[in-house]
């Protein structure tokens, strides 16, 4: 479970000595102001030299001023060790996931999900945090001592004790901690899991009666995650005694020994710069320290056990939970990382993923294929018979939310019917070699790296495979912009167009002789969006166009109209005449606005 930290920690020692230097100046006014306190008192302001005084302060001031450039420095060097922590961490998700899917042969699951989204987010926010805090506390410390050292090593006697039984005492704190806050993590996610299911099956909840039911379910996740709180809550109590004792007792300690340090040649201004170094140093760093590992450190290490031990169920779900759309816990890209190059997107030349079976041809099946988001929703596709040869080039239309994109999924393989069959070249769909398909959907997948590893992710590729798949695709002056293959690129610093022409290329030079193209060139403009589709006609092998545009099916060999019930397949001026619906879509596109999308 440490080995992430340790590897995060251990990537590039530079990063360690720049923080390292950093935080020296960040904890200067801890070194200076019980000094420069003693100083101005004893020798300026009590002595009659004002002067002196005023000028021992403006050292104070100017440790401030050290201190605030370095803190700017300090959070640069931190996110320089914790972002790379994120996407290691994320990548582990990522490929732990597609990982037992590709075994399991469905999708990997709300879990997945939301260890990548949640755990993995709290597990970098945490790691920042207790890099930051126990940083700080170790320099505070080494300053304060060494100031105090330098004023009167005497008061170190009343000051270490009870400094270090506080410290001792939240450290053995920590192990209970960790449990209560694990147990109170995994209540969330039940909570939040049985809330999801029961909101997304409301209407199945209420076709059945079952309010009742699912309340009684829901409210117990709450109970449980609320005893989970308490209890949480009691444990960490113990932060308040340590903090006590390490940061109040010497406090009072200094006050009780003043006769004594008086008695051993100490002023007025050496205790009060005591008593600085304790107020204004040493126990706001320890209340850093137990708030930050207390909080921070025990959800680093939940955290962290809960993505590297991806096995821990979160609990079950609640019995009047439907099953939630594979849709949504499918990713829309499968990738199969192949182990030697590819000769180009002919055929693939590695073997079948796990669990998975290559089609010997790409012929879509489809016999009485029905599919409902639910066992009691209306079905979306109801009965489809259809047939898409290989080579074919068809193009799917119709009104929004009629069941366009279940149709893609469904070919894809990454939805299930609910009754009937789709198969792609003999195969099961869902059982397909995900290196004979690619799914591209509305929003582009571009990940952090460079552009190269973006358009080769799928399957290696030469440098003149690259060059030419960006020719046709229309990539070529985006790449050039960036600076090369060699840019570093990620989403947000890529528009929703460019994110496309990346995905698009991506999947010209897969070796998937299926494309489906899901509205994949809607934020392009028709220019570019026809540049594209006539790139994958030319390639060869199958390709289906949900379309974004009514362009995009005059460019087809093949048109399926979805129209509710009923569906119609035909050329564009046979459906003209024997389709209501695709000639009211054409009757309201006008031609000279192409950028009309279907409705």
């Amino acid at each position: 479970m440490n080995r992430p930290v340790r590897r995060a920690l251990r990537r590039d020692p530079r990063l360690l000595v720049r923080l390292a230097a950093w935080s020296v100046a960040e904890t200067a006014p801890s070194l200076v102001v019980g000094l420069a306190v003693a100083r101005a008192i004893d020798d300026g302001f009590a002595a009659g030299r004002p002067g002196t005084g005023f000028a021992w302060l403006a050292v104070l001031a100017a440790a401030w001023l050290v201190g605030a450039a370095g803190a700017r420095q300090v959070v640069l060097a931190v996110a320089a060790i914790v972002e790379p922590f994120r996407e290691d961490l994320l990548g582990h998700v990522v490929e732990s996931a597609l990982d037992r899917a590709s075994a399991a042969g469905h999708g990997p699951g709300a879990a997945a999900v939301a260890r990548s989204n949640l755990q993995v987010e709290l597990a970098r926010d945490a790691f920042a945090s207790v890099i930051t805090v126990v940083r700080s506390f170790a320099f505070t410390v080494v300053s304060v001592v060494l100031g105090l050292g330098a004023l009167v090593p005497e008061v170190l006697a009343l000051v270490l004790p009870p400094f270090a039984a506080g410290v001792g005492l939240f450290l053995l704190s920590l192990p209970a901690m960790a449990r209560r806050q694990r147990e109170f993590l995994l209540a969330d996610e039940r909570t939040a899991g049985s809330l999801a299911a029961a909101v997304g099956a409301l209407r199945d909840v209420t076709a059945c009666a079952a309010e009742d039911r699912v309340a009684a379910s829901v409210g117990a996740r709450v109970a449980e995650q609320a005893a989970a709180g308490r209890s949480l809550a009691r444990v960490t109590a113990l932060r308040t005694l340590s903090l006590a004792v390490g940061g109040r007792l010497p406090v009072l300690l200094i006050l009780a020994g003043t006769p004594w340090l008086l008695s051993r040649g100490a002023g007025a201004g050496v205790v009060l710069g005591a008593l600085a170094y304790v107020t204004q140093s040493l126990a706001p760093a320890l209340g850093n320290l137990v708030q930050g590992l207390g909080i921070s450190g025990v959800r680093l290490r939940v955290s962290l056990d809960r993505i590297l031990r991806p096995d821990v169920p979160p609990g079950p779900s609640s019995p009047a939970s439907p099953a939630l759309p594979a849709a949504a816990e499918r990713p829309a890209l499968s990738p199969v990382p192949p182990p030697s190059p590819s000769p180009g997107p002919a055929a693939p030349p590695y073997g079948p993923a796990a669990g998975r079976v290559a089609a010997r041809n790409v012929r879509a099946e489809l016999r009485g294929v029905s599919f409902a988001y639910g066992p009691h929703a209306e079905p979306v596709i109801s009965g489809l018979d259809l047939s898409i040869p290989e080579g074919d080039h068809l193009a799917v239309v119709g009104p929004s939310g009629i069941g366009k994109s279940t149709l893609g999924a469904l070919l894809a393989g990454v939805l299930r019917p609910g009754a009937g069959r789709v198969e792609v070249g003999g195969v099961p769909a869902d059982r397909l070699d995900p290196a004979c398909r690619v799914l591209i959907p509305q929003e582009a997948y571009v990940f952090r790296g460079t552009l190269w590893d973006n358009l080769t992710y799928l399957a290696p590729a030469s440098r003149e495979e690259v060059d030419a798949a960006a020719r046709e695709v229309g990539l070529t002056a985006l790449a050039e912009r960036l600076g090369g293959y060699d840019a570093e690129v990620s989403s947000g610093a890529l528009s929703p167009a460019e994110r496309q022409l990346v995905a698009l290329t991506r999947a010209h030079l897969s070796p998937a002789r299926l494309v489906i193209l899901d509205e994949a060139t809607c934020h392009l403009d028709p220019a570019a969006e026809a540049r594209a589709e006539e790139a994958f006609a030319r390639r060869g092998g199958t390709l289906v166009v949900i379309a974004h545009r009514l362009t995009s099916a005059t460019r087809a060999r093949r048109i399926l109209v979805m129209d509710g019930a009923s569906v119609r397949l035909g050329g564009h001026a046979e459906l003209l005449a024997a389709s209501p619906l695709y000639a009211d879509l054409v009757g309201h596109w006008n031609p000279a606005t192409p950028q009309e999308p279907v409705p």
